[in-house]
């Protein structure tokens, strides 16, 4: 029995082994667990069988195939060759790590978090936050960082485009967005860039799931100026995640609860301290000039 429901497997390998691309709206570890527990049933075999042919314990397949759990390679071609698959599940997986590593090791474990939230709270200081740059903005941050070879460059930038697609989603993730009023004035690129990069922040900015606020020098606060930050708020009962933003690159992802905590209280404050949405689109709008100008 095993034997024949094997070679059925095998024959339906040419249909299933198609080329599945990585979806940068949704984390790895969730669209390689999808593809699996997908393959696993279409293929008609229960976890426990699975589990028996490639030596896993059934808590452990249900944390990769639920997406609580990074697969490796050996698992995937165990798997593929179980199942049939010729190389499907190990040419995803591949794929998948190569998306990763276009990005600064210290920044993917965020990734997972980004995908996965339903709402991100964002204060930021310098620089207009990754998800809401235009391509030349990107440019020319990421073009100028020390060491960085244009190779490195391109694939940084199409990765941080990559990121935005969360955002092209069906139901976006909430942007609660806080700007310092130095984001506004700092040149990035030329004048024309920062024209069209505001007028994207005015574009975006018009989503009901998209608040763009600016922090005026004029109400001179000082509590967010150690740095920016990012508050992921996730489904179900999953506490949420913050990404500190500094030069350091150890220690920028935290779930610690008290931290976690700490910042969502900075973010109400600076939120409580900056120009309303109205407000701050007409702020927009007169920087947006002097650029175009």
């Amino acid at each position: 029995m095993m034997g024949r429901r094997g070679c059925r497997g095998r024959e339906r390998s040419p249909e299933m082994n198609v080329s599945l691309e990585p979806d940068p709206s949704v984390s790895p570890r969730i669209q390689f667990g999808t593809e699996l527990r997908k393959f696993r049933l279409t293929s008609g075999f229960t976890q426990r069988k699975l589990c028996d042919a490639v030596h896993l314990s059934i808590s452990q397949l249900s944390m990769i195939e639920n997406g609580h759990r990074s697969p490796n390679m050996d698992l995937a071609r165990r798997v593929d060759e179980v199942l049939g698959l010729g190389t499907t599940l190990t040419a995803l997986l591949d794929r998948l790590n190569r998306a990763a590593a276009q990005l600064p090791r210290w920044f993917r474990p965020w990734l997972d978090f980004e995908r996965e939230a339903e709402a991100l709270h964002i204060w930021e200081l310098s620089m207009v936050p990754g998800l809401l740059q235009i391509e030349g903005y990107a440019r020319a941050l990421i073009g100028n960082e020390p060491g960085v070879t244009s190779e490195q460059a391109e694939e940084r930038i199409s990765a941080r485009l990559e990121r935005q697609k969360i955002l092209q989603r069906s139901k976006p993730p909430m942007l609660w967005v806080v700007l310092d009023e130095s984001v506004l004035q700092r040149p990035v690129g030329r004048p024309d860039v920062m024209a069209d990069q505001l007028s994207y922040l005015l574009e975006v900015g018009e989503s009901a799931r998209v608040s763009i606020q600016v922090l005026p020098y004029e109400a001179c606060s000082t509590v967010g100026l150690l740095g920016g930050f990012v508050i992921a708020d996730l489904p179900g009962s999953s506490p949420p995640v913050a990404y500190i933003d500094s030069q350091s690159t150890e220690d920028r992802v935290s779930d610690r609860v008290e931290e976690v905590k700490g910042l969502a209280f900075r973010h109400d404050v600076i939120r409580a301290d900056a120009l309303s949405r109205r407000e701050s689109f007409i702020m927009i709008k007169e920087m947006m000039r002097k650029w175009i100008v």
